[in-house]
């Protein structure tokens, strides 16, 4: 797997792509595994979040984009 980030920058890049990594944080007796997600929308936004499972974060990422289409939905005057 790739990195998420070089020197600060995401890798997540074509539009449509989406990648994960795990880290753990915390002290010896407390670590916990997190899940780092990033998806590059088709029209080039970057949705980022960490959460403890990647079942979490693609869920985080499914509720991001339905209220991105209703918003964009309500932008249209006629």
């Amino acid at each position: 797997m790739t990195k998420l980030t070089v020197n600060g920058v995401s890798t997540t890049t074509t539009p449509g792509q989406e990648q994960h990594e795990y880290f753990y944080r915390g002290t010896r007796s407390r670590k916990k595994r997190y899940c780092a997600y990033e998806y590059r929308h088709t029209d080039g936004e970057l949705f980022a979040i960490v959460k403890p499972t990647l079942k979490e974060c693609i869920d985080a990422r499914v509720a991001w984009m339905e209220a991105k289409e209703e918003k964009d939905d309500g932008d249209l005057d006629i």
